[in-house]
């Protein structure tokens, strides 16, 4: 969801980097407009005091002009102080007085969190005029024909199903409404993969036992691996979750799926996107773990709501 941000600073700067989580590395390098990504060595939630520091000297070295700082951490601001960049923006976040020079305060006026980090780029905080930039990331055409011949995959017809979310439970919608999904699909003559990281694998796997024709690729390939076979895909069906913004960045048709979280505010960012969601007094939590321990907001969104999408 950055990328709408990059967009808008290519145009203003000579030059882009983007100082990013080894986790995401990979992502930003597959981004338009950026210059070079430098890899951060802390991981969420860490003080890492020195760690910050000597990234800061790292950052030192480029003599940036300004610095966008996206997440709303005390900690994550401290980066461009140690840099010495004049210029450094960002939310107000955990009361960084001082850290950065030009703060925005007021959230309201910015439902989608693409907003957010486009009103970055303005100094009154002014968005762009709609339809605003969408995402985009590259392939890597030789990469996608090594992963295709290592893991010897058909490329024809295929629809994922990325049935993971890093956030928690309350973002998944039930393995067996995705196996139900899948059988429909293959009896339809879709070819079937199962897209996610080492985390996803249980899920995958639960899939895979119930519609032994599925490709389970659950944790056998990496985020780049990922990105490049997505881009094969006739269309992809996914929980709230990175994958679906890469999908959607990537322009293939994506079906995504809202239990906890809600599309008023980190949406699937895509001409061919759709959202499936149900309308409940109790949704969106925003929590990771549903918090009145029924899930219902997935448990009874059931698989027709979502072939009926794909084929009308």
């Amino acid at each position: 969801m950055s990328h709408a941000l990059v967009q808008l600073l290519a145009a203003r700067y000579n030059e882009v980097y983007m100082a990013a989580p080894r986790a995401t590395v990979s992502v930003a390098e597959r981004m338009p407009g950026i210059r070079r990504v430098l890899p951060i060595d802390v991981t969420h939630g860490q003080l890492a005091f020195a760690k910050r520091w000597q990234m800061g000297r790292i950052l030192k070295d480029f003599d940036f002009d300004a610095a966008y700082v996206l997440p709303n951490s005390w900690k994550s601001a401290l980066y461009p102080v140690f840099a010495n960049i004049p210029e450094r923006i960002g939310w107000h976040g955990e009361a960084r007085f001082g850290l950065l020079n030009r703060r925005l305060r007021d959230l309201s006026e910015y439902p989608l969190m693409i907003e957010r980090f486009m009103a970055l780029a303005d100094p009154a905080g002014k968005l762009p005029n709609q339809p605003y930039p969408l995402p985009k990331l590259t392939v890597d055409a030789e990469n996608q024909r090594k992963c295709l011949s290592r893991l010897d995959l058909d490329p024809a017809n295929v629809v994922a199903l990325c049935p993971g979310a890093e956030f928690g439970a309350a973002k998944k919608w039930p393995a067996e409404h995705y196996a139900k999904l899948a059988d429909s699909l293959i009896d339809s003559g879709s070819n079937v993969w199962l897209l996610g990281s080492p985390g996803d694998v249980r899920d995958c796997d639960q899939i895979a036992e119930r519609v032994p024709g599925v490709v389970n690729l659950a944790g056998k390939t990496s985020m780049l691996d990922a990105i490049d076979l997505i881009a094969v895909c006739t269309r992809v069906v996914c929980n709230d979750s990175g994958l679906m913004h890469v999908a959607c960045a990537l322009g293939i048709p994506t079906i995504g799926i809202f239990g906890s979280t809600s599309p008023r505010f980190t949406p699937p960012l895509g001409t061919a996107a759709q959202v499936v969601e149900l309308e409940m007094d109790c949704r969106p939590c925003f929590q990771r773990e549903c918090p009145l321990e029924h899930r219902r907001c997935l448990n009874a969104l059931l698989p027709d709501r979502v072939i009926e999408r794909i084929t009308s």
